[in-house]
């Protein structure tokens, strides 16, 4: 993983409002098991690469001058619970931030490739940022979830590449936008369990 590479995803996660100013975080595993993270207080729309930081799996400095985001705990509880898991990003996209702020799980299947993809996000107890708490309860949502909302906080994803993260949440985000449109005009119509189980044949 060059930096270069990392720093196009980190512009493209800003640029589609995933990560506004300096919110939110990314990291990826290397194949030595070494992670790169984004450094605390750095911007997705302008990272430079002094702003990309190399840690180990107990969160200590190997390569940088800066202090890694302060959420790295959580990321390497997941990289821990999956070890497809090779890139994560985590979100403060406010259309989704909504979502965990209203306490509301998105699972009501509005559109056929959210019931493919997806099925459903669940939501992880509020914790404080950045706890030992928030880490742990997070990465236990991993065992079988690729996406976790985290009440009053915003949502993380995990995948095999950054480019993979970033698809993920660009479509969750995408269903929000128009879950929320559909309940401004009055209605949102979720497909029935018939429908449902037609596009989960797909998958085999």
């Amino acid at each position: 993983m060059l930096k270069e590479e990392f720093i196009y995803w980190a512009k493209r996660v800003y640029e589609a409002d995933l990560n506004p100013a300096t919110s939110g975080n990314m990291s990826v595993r290397l194949p030595d098991n070494t992670i790169l993270i984004t450094s605390s207080g750095s911007s997705h729309g302008d990272l430079k690469e002094d702003e990309i930081i190399k840690i180990d799996t107990e969160g200590n400095v190997i390569e940088g001058d800066k202090k890694p985001s302060s959420e790295k705990f959580m990321h390497i509880n997941i990289y821990k619970k999956r070890d497809d898991i090779k890139a994560i990003i985590h979100s403060h996209s406010p259309v989704i931030t909504a979502f965990a702020v209203a306490d509301k799980k998105i699972d009501e299947v509005i559109m056929p490739e959210f019931a493919f993809h997806f099925g459903s996000v669940p939501i992880a107890k509020y914790y404080m940022p950045s706890s030992f708490e928030l880490a742990e309860n997070v990465a236990e949502y991993f065992k079988d979830k690729n996406a976790v909302l985290m009440q009053n906080h915003g949502i993380v994803a995990g995948a095999s590449t950054l480019r993979e993260c970033f698809y993920s949440l660009e479509a969750i985000q995408a269903y929000c936008r128009t879950y929320i449109y559909a309940k401004i005009l009055g209605n949102v119509k979720s497909l029935n369990k018939k429908e449902i189980k037609e596009i989960d044949k797909l998958k085999g």
